[in-house]
């Protein structure tokens, strides 16, 4: 056995949505090429999982990000 890759792996272009069971904090990306296919998908896993619709990927990063970004809080002025 190899150790584990330490980089992610480049996304392809498309639709993704990430799936957990109930309760859990990691889970797992799912690909779709459509937009339409994509929220069939995530309908059809909405029955037994939780699920999180990300976005659009092109070129490896997410076009329409989804998730709110962290914001570095600023230094109070007196």
């Amino acid at each position: 056995m190899g150790r584990p890759p330490t980089r992610e792996k480049d996304l392809k272009d498309g639709f993704y949505f990430e799936v957990r069971n109930k309760g859990s904090r990691s889970g797992i990306k799912i690909h779709r090429d459509t937009e339409a296919e994509m929220l069939h998908s995530a309908n059809e896993y909405k029955k037994n999982k939780d699920v999180a619709i990300l976005g659009e990927s092109k070129g490896g990063k997410f076009v329409n990000d989804i998730k709110p970004k962290k914001r570095a809080k600023k230094a109070k002025k007196k």
